[in-house]
C-alpha cells in the first residue's frame, strides 16, 4: 500500500475535498451536515452549517464555494466504520447551494424544482471554462418504500439563472470531471460500477447519438464486486475514480486502461484532490473511517477552473 501521511481524523464522513492555496483542504463530513476546513497541521475548524447532505465542492466565480447538498441520508456504524444507509429520517431536498468562505453565510442557487428540473440527490460537481458547472444527481435510495431514484446529470449557471437535466436518464451517477481540454464530460457510475464520459458539443450540450444507448460512452468497468464514487482528473488526462470495495483509486486512461491502483485501507475510500505548487500532493477522503491523508501522487492532478 501506498505510503499515506495522516493529516486529521475525527471526521465524520468526509467528501469534496478541494485544495487551497494556503495548504488547508475544505471538505465536506456529510454526516454532520457542515463544511470543515482543515488546516496543514490537521487543525479543523468549521466554515459553514448547511444542514442536510453537503457533497460535492468547487470553488467558483468570486471565490466562492458551489455545494451539491444530497438532503442527507441515514448512517450505520460497526467497528468504527461509518456508512451511508439510505434516505435521511429528515431529508430536507436536493439543492445546490452557494456558500461565502469568510462569512459562512449559505445561499441556496438552485433547488428541487426549480426550472422544472427535479433535484434528489446532488453529488459532484465541476465549473467548466465558461463560468458555468456540471454536476451529478445521485439520487436515493428508501430502503422502507423500496425506492430507487431514476436520475441525471445537469448543467448550470454560476449566476442562478440556468438549470438544465441535460443527460437523462443516468444510471446514478456519482463523480464527474472534465477533461483538460474541456471537451469530454466523466461521469462515474455507483452501482453498475462503470466509467462513462460524453462528448461536449457546446456549453451544457453533449452529443447525444454518441453511443449506441444515446449520449454516454462507457470508458472503464473493473471486475469483481466494487462500486465507483466521486472522481478526479490529472493533467495528463487520467481518470481517478475511488473504488469502495477494492478500497482505493483506480487511475484509468481516456482510452480505458488501467494505468495503475492506488490502495488504501477504507472500503468507503470517496475522492480525491490535488494540491501544492506542482500538484502532486494528493489528498484523499477515507471517508468510514473519518480520516484525510496526504501522498505524494506519480503525476499531477488537473488544476480546476477558478483554483488559483
Amino acid at each position: 500500500m501506498t505510503d499515506f501521511e495522516m493529516v486529521t481524523d475525527g471526521l465524520r464522513f468526509p467528501e469534496g475535498p478541494v485544495a487551497m492555496d494556503d495548504g488547508s483542504v475544505v471538505l465536506v463530513e456529510i454526516a454532520e451536515g457542515r463544511i470543515t476546513r482543515v488546516r496543514p497541521d490537521g487543525g479543523k475548524e468549521v466554515v459553514a452549517t448547511p444542514g442536510g447532505g453537503p457533497n460535492g465542492l468547487a470553488i467558483g466565480p468570486e471565490g466562492k464555494l458551489y455545494c451539491c447538498n444530497n438532503g442527507g441520508f441515514n448512517y450505520t456504524e460497526n467497528g468504527g466504520m461509518l456508512a451511508p444507509a439510505g434516505i435521511a429520517s429528515d431529508y430536507s431536498g436536493g439543492r445546490i447551494e452557494r456558500i461565502d468562505l469568510e462569512t459562512g453565510e449559505v445561499e441556496t442557487l438552485y433547488k428541487d424544482g426549480d426550472f422544472g428540473c427535479i433535484l434528489r440527490g446532488p453529488n459532484d460537481i465541476v465549473f467548466d471554462a465558461h463560468g458555468g458547472f456540471w454536476f451529478t444527481d445521485h439520487g436515493k435510495t428508501d430502503y422502507e418504500k423500496r425506492i430507487h431514484d431514476i436520475v441525471g446529470i445537469f448543467y448550470a449557471k454560476a449566476d442562478g439563472s440556468h438549470l438544465e437535466e441535460v443527460i437523462f436518464p443516468s444510471q446514478n451517477p456519482n463523480g464527474c470531471g472534465l477533461s483538460p481540454d474541456g471537451k469530454t464530460l466523466y461521469a462515474a457510475e455507483t452501482f453498475t460500477c462503470r466509467l462513462m464520459k460524453f462528448n461536449i458539443t457546446e456549453p451544457g450540450k453533449v452529443d447525444g447519438s454518441a453511443g449506441p444507448g444515446g449520449p454516454g460512452i462507457p470508458v472503464y468497468r473493473p471486475a469483481g464486486y466494487k462500486f465507483f464514487d466521486s472522481l478526479g482528473v490529472e493533467d495528463c488526462g487520467n481518470i481517478c475514480v475511488a473504488t469502495i470495495g477494492e478500497c482505493g483509486i483506480s487511475v484509468v486512461s481516456p482510452e480505458g486502461k488501467l494505468v495503475e491502483f492506488v490502495a488504501t485501507d477504507d472500503i468507503f475510500t470517496t475522492n480525491i484532490c490535488w494540491g501544492g505548487a506542482d500538484m502532486m500532493d494528493a489528498y484523499i477522503c477515507l471517508s468510514g473511517t473519518g480520516r484525510l491523508v496526504k501522498t505524494r501522487w506519480a503525476r499531477p492532478g488537473l488544476r480546476l477552473e477558478y483554483n488559483a
